[in-house]
């Protein structure tokens, strides 16, 4: 099972002057100012069961580049495995060309999750490691730049790969979302 998105759109962004790290009595400081570089987007596949991530950088995110993408996975998952892909209802999952891919390869099967439930696709607790560790302190002065230390984090992480685990049971978690949901309509009161 491999949960599948992009992020789209990642700036390389070159800061005029170093973020300056916290320090006793003061929070980190970075300048408001930057000069772009130009975008870039990430593919990934994390796979639930061993925290490895098959990645793929495209510079357009389109539904030609998901194409690209599938066949990386279907060349990195051993062909003799039922590839089960969880991925949102993004456009580009589901355009003509995606659907004929997928029907001239019978072992992927794909699984949407439902709108505004992001959270259950894995991968975007990947993408916010990447963010918080990369990403959002790092200063790229180009897109080339910024793809070579997306792909060397990349690379680190599946040195060490860590699957995510739920500790809280699914019984749990639908109480929890029930209590909510009651709590925020006003029944009951």
């Amino acid at each position: 099972m491999l949960c599948v998105d992009e992020k789209s759109q990642v700036q390389a962004l070159a800061r005029t002057s170093p973020v300056l790290p916290m320090m006793p009595g003061m929070g980190e400081r970075a300048a408001h100012d930057h000069v772009r570089g130009g975008v870039t987007n990430l593919f990934a596949a994390f796979n639930t069961a061993d925290g490895t991530v098959i990645s793929s950088i495209h510079r357009r995110h389109r539904a030609v580049e998901f194409k690209k993408f599938l066949a990386k996975i279907d060349d990195e998952v051993p062909g003799d495995l039922e590839v089960h892909l969880v991925c949102d209802s993004y456009g580009t999952h589901k355009t003509p060309a995606i659907n004929a891919w997928l029907a001239k390869h019978p072992r992927f099967h794909m699984h949407n999750t439902a709108t505004s439930s992001s959270w259950i696709n894995q991968v975007e607790r990947w993408f916010a490691f990447i963010t918080d560790e990369l990403i959002r302190r790092g200063s790229h002065t180009s897109v080339q730049a910024l793809e070579a230390d997306i792909r060397a984090w990349a690379q680190r992480w599946d040195e060490d790969p860590k699957p995510f685990i739920w500790t809280k049971p699914a019984e749990q978690i639908l109480e929890s979302i029930g209590r909510l949901l009651t709590r925020i309509s006003g029944a009951g009161h």
